[in-house]
């Protein structure tokens, strides 16, 4: 209920907002003024008006980002003879730059202040010292995130540590001098993201390694100066390094160097000025005048140091004649920057450290996040020809900048798409040239608030992602767009009667461009409200949304560009729209607009629409008789919640009229056809319209070119995978099952012949021991017998003798005697009945113990040949699972050949298109039904290994159980042992 008042509240708002006329607003009607004005409003913006501000996450690195660059900032003009500006500075950075370029140089006179200009190039000079000023004045105007020099430097250490000075001085706390704590400088480690850097400016310069620049610190702290003098270089000499210079093919030689490991006038920006007795202190004013304030009236003779000493003249304007150029570009040489630096600039550089690049697989290697390379277009294009895949991933990692080649004397720019395509974070252009080159890069940075930062797509992020620009197919995760554009009208193109045409052109990966291909009719003698009307201009398949842009473009019947804009795919709405034109160098113009109907639509393959409306909406083409089941089902729930019982009621037979058969063979907008559909998901349940969404899975990555061909993969694939279900299940291995085994039993009788022998022998042991036992008492009772008697006859002689009354004593004394053999007796009896109550208890023992091993390794036996045919028997299991697996991939192989030629040969068949259309079907089917088959072959793969993963989880379980019962038994035959060994213990004697 609040959302519907918002959204009446919203439309009234909006017809208030469009409509001035009262009556209309009585009447909650927009008037055709309101409908007027609402066409021409931000409302009716051709892109969405939150991308304009920031919107993108900027708590990536650096290296996620591309980053609107400068090249050779300084120039307003050409690369020869042309003229350097602080200014240029100040325009760039308002405009959203955010990587400039310097190149410094020795200066001239007592100041001896670094200068900018490009060196040896008849190109005027500017103080380095009012650009950083410019640069700290305008640097976080536009934005507030960080702005990277690119340093080139040429200048002599004493120079250097002016820069670093000024840098230090003027910049303040906006120069970040040392590293972040939460991001140390260590290899492994991501470089720190936009808003960890806000406010932050960056130097990019060549480096002294890290011990080198130590020791030349602290000497120089120390006042030791002449320790880092010119003569000890700060880092190797290579004649092919390369600090962010511009034609590496250029780079010394070994006679341009000379003892002190510096070229010659390497320091001299101007070596062409030579200064002797013939020049007049007037000239020599004027030539400072020229370079230092960019102003001279008069013309200036500069000799050129050459064999011939030639000289040129040049102008007032500062520019050259065309042989005169021709002679300047023949003697030119281009001077790489110094590496020999001082310690304290060096000590500047921090997350921007320029490397020579060696290979893709080094710097992998070495894993330094804040390492980087410049080349130039023609080395970054050789290494997009060959290893575009390497340079994506390298871009993942670190930064990498692209520069104009040398060649370019007019300032020219090369088209920064296929190098964004790539990845490449800095793309430098030639600001002063307003060329269609820098319109791209103007239109592209306008988004995310024109900060200067743009999020690059997750795919080109990632790691664990493989990205190739010149693949035609879709990327995955990613839905490749339908476009079009229909040009209805313009409006104030002109207050001339001329004749006026659009262009619409569109730039991405070499598969989305198409360039002057789509031109509407000239509509003459009408710049102010020309109507073109012409058919729409189609972009069928957009592989890559988010690095495509549109260009619209219209142009005077002469050839002569009127206005231009340049739209994001990503952000562009769909609809009727006024688009507002800017000129060549993308500043807003306040009339010129142009009328366009802009659809946006997901990319269905040929042959797949009707299987997409279906997906889109299934409940419309739902058959009736699915319908009356459903409904019927529904009926029956409501009965049975008003508490009517499903016994009550009877079943009605339905009788089918023809009204109601012909009605059911009508229904329906598309022909039925037989087509098995893999499971919806809420990727696959896109519409078709609206702004085109880079998460989502492509509809295209599971069709095929035509609609039979897909029905039948589909139906053979889902067919496949539930007979590979239903074939996988195998019985389980259970130890009852093995121990019915031959070998099983045949090791239990064995294990039960063994007992039985070891029974008997233990039954003689103690038959044995018992007759020895009985022997040697016989014997104690016999002697003791045998005692006894000869006392008593001895006693019976006596009497028999002497007489009763006169043995009285005798007789006392042989019952004594008696008596103490019968206690000598008892004690003896007891003390042979301990020991051999002791010697049976052990033998007792010995048998149970040995009873108790014998039965133990039994059981071990039996538990090792169960596991042994568990093993075996999971072995077997797993060998029929493989084959079956090889026969369903083989017939997959099988049937996926079968579906291309039969689709193949189905495209053939069409003579109705032409043949390049039909290679153009052909090619798009075979590369949907590529990658369709890859995606089979790889859910087959994974149906595969998630078998056998069970199968090994199954098993291993089994193998867990069987170990678990066979532990159980022997515990439980300890316990036996422990019982029967507590039992058999023998009673004290007392």
């Amino acid at each position: 209920m609040l959302k519907c008042q918002i959204e009446i509240d919203n439309h009234f708002h909006f017809i208030i907002t469009m409509t001035f006329n009262y009556l209309m607003l009585i009447s909650e009607w927009l008037s055709l003024d309101g409908f007027c004005r609402y066409l021409m409003s931000d409302e009716n913006a051709p892109v969405f008006l939150d991308r304009l501000e920031i919107c993108q996450d900027l708590d990536q690195p650096l290296a996620h980002y591309y980053i609107n660059s400068s090249h050779n900032t300084y120039l307003t003009g050409r690369q020869f003879g042309g003229k350097s500006s602080v200014e240029m500075y100040r325009q760039v950075l308002l405009a959203g730059c955010r990587c400039i370029e310097l190149d410094c140089w020795d200066g001239r006179g007592e100041d001896a202040e670094p200068i900018i200009t490009h060196g040896k190039a008849m190109c005027s000079d500017i103080l380095l010292k009012d650009v950083i000023y410019a640069i700290r004045d305008t640097a976080f105007v536009t934005s507030h995130y960080p702005v990277i020099l690119s340093f080139e430097n040429h200048c002599s250490k004493s120079q250097q540590y002016k820069i670093a000075k000024y840098c230090e001085e003027i910049l303040g706390q906006l120069l970040l001098t040392k590293q972040l704590d939460e991001v140390p400088l260590q290899p492994g480690v991501q470089l720190p993201c936009p808003n960890q850097l806000k406010r932050k400016i960056l130097i990019k310069n060549k480096r002294l390694k890290f011990d080198v620049e130590k020791r030349q610190l602290e000497l120089f702290l120390k006042g030791q100066q002449e320790s880092i003098s010119e003569e000890e270089p700060g880092i190797e000499l290579n004649t092919a390094v390369v600090v962010d210079a511009e034609l590496t093919e250029n780079a010394f030689t070994e006679n341009d160097i000379n003892d002190n490991g510096v070229g010659r006038e390497d320091n001299d920006a101007h070596p062409e000025v030579k200064i002797d007795v013939s020049v007049s202190v007037d000239v020599v004013n004027q030539q400072s005048n020229y370079h230092n304030n960019n102003c001279t009236n008069d013309n200036i003779t500069l000799p050129i140091t050459n064999h011939n000493q030639s000289k040129v003249k040049i102008s007032d304007k500062g520019s050259l004649t065309a042989d005169e150029e021709a002679q300047l570009m023949q003697k030119y040489k281009y001077t790489s920057a110094t590496t020999n630096i001082h310690p304290v600039l060096s000590s500047y550089v921090n997350y921007a450290q320029p490397v020579k690049f060696q290979s893709f697989e080094i710097a992998e290697d070495r894993n330094i996040f804040y390492h980087m390379s410049s080349f130039n277009e023609s080395t970054a294009l050789g290494l997009i020809r060959s290893n575009v895949v390497d340079l994506v991933h390298y871009n993942k990692r670190q930064m990498s900048r692209i520069y104009p080649r040398g060649g370019r004397v007019e300032s020219s720019n090369f088209m920064p798409q296929i190098f964004w395509n790539a990845g490449c974070q800095m793309v430098a252009l030639n600001w002063q040239t307003a060329d269609l080159a820098m319109q791209l890069n103007q239109g592209k940075f306008e988004y995310n608030g024109g900060c200067g930062y743009l999020l690059k797509p997750e795919f080109m992020r990632r790691d664990d992602r493989t990205f190739d620009p010149f693949s035609e197919s879709p990327v995955d995760g990613v839905i490749a767009a339908h476009c079009s554009v229909q040009v209805v009208s313009g409006q104030f193109l002109s207050d001339k009667k001329i004749g006026t045409y659009v262009e619409v052109d569109m730039y991405g990966l070499p598969t989305d461009t198409i360039r002057r291909e789509y031109k509407t009719k000239v509509v003459p003698n009408n710049g102010l409200n020309p109507i073109y009307n012409q058919e729409p201009f189609l972009f069928r398949k957009v592989v890559l949304p988010d690095l495509a842009v549109l260009r619209i473009a219209v142009y005077e019947e002469t050839g002569k560009l009127i206005g231009q804009r340049i739209l994001p795919l990503d952000g562009l709405k769909a609809g009727y729209r006024h688009i507002s034109l800017r000129t060549e160098g993308n500043f807003p113009l306040s009339l010129p607009t142009v009328f366009c109907k802009i659809v946006l639509k997901t990319y269905v393959p040929d042959g797949l629409e009707d299987i997409v409306f279906r997906l889109a909406d299934p409940i419309k083409f739902i058959s009736e008789d699915e319908k009356q089941k459903v409904e019927a089902e529904k009926r029956a729930k409501q009965m049975r919640e008003m508490g009517i019982d499903e016994n009550d009621i009877s079943d009605v037979p339905v009788l089918v009229t023809k009204k109601s058969s012909s009605r059911k063979s009508t229904k329906g907008k598309f022909p039925q056809r037989s087509v098995s559909l893999p499971p919806r998901s809420h990727n696959n349940a896109k519409t078709m319209s609206g702004p085109v969404s880079p998460s989502a899975n492509s509809i295209s990555s599971f069709g095929a070119g035509t609609a039979p061909s897909l029905a039948l993969g589909l139906s053979y694939s889902a067919s496949k995978k539930d007979n590979l279900t239903k074939d996988c299940k195998f019985d389980p291995i259970a130890g009852e099952i093995l121990k019915s085994d031959k070998s099983y039993l045949t090791l239990l009788k064995k294990q039960q012949k063994e007992l039985e022998s070891l029974k008997k022998k233990q039954i003689k042991e103690r038959a044995a021991m018992q007759r020895s036992h009985c022997s040697m008492m016989d014997r104690m009772v016999v002697g003791h017998d045998k005692e006894k008697s000869m006392q008593e006859k001895s006693l019976e002689k006596a009497i028999k003798k002497k007489g009763e009354d006169n043995c009285n004593d005798l007789k006392i004394i042989t019952e004594k005697e008696i008596q103490q053999i019968v206690n000598s007796h008892k004690a003896k009896v007891k003390q042979l009945v301990i020991e051999q109550t002791n010697e049976w208890s052990l033998m007792v023992s010995s048998h149970i113990t040995d009873e108790h091993e014998t039965r133990k390794n039994h059981i071990i036996q039996q538990c090792e040949l169960l596991g042994k045919m568990m093993t075996e028997a999971q072995s077997n299991q797993i060998k029929e699972l493989k084959t079956k697996q090889d026969r369903e991939s083989k017939e997959l192989r099988g049937q996926q050949t079968k579906q291309s030629i039969d689709a193949k040969q189905e495209i053939r068949k069409d003579k109705i298109i032409n043949k390049s259309e039909r290679d153009r079907k052909v090619r798009e089917v075979l590369e949907s039904n590529t990658k369709r088959f890859v995606d089979e072959r790889r859910r087959q793969a994974t149906t595969f290994e998630k078998q056998q993963q069970d199968l090994v989880k199954i098993h291993t379980k089994q193998l867990t159980d069987l170990t678990n019962e066979n532990q159980k038994e022997i515990v439980m035959a300890e316990q036996v042992f422990n019982e029967v060994k507590t039992s058999t213990r023998p009673e004290s004697v007392c």
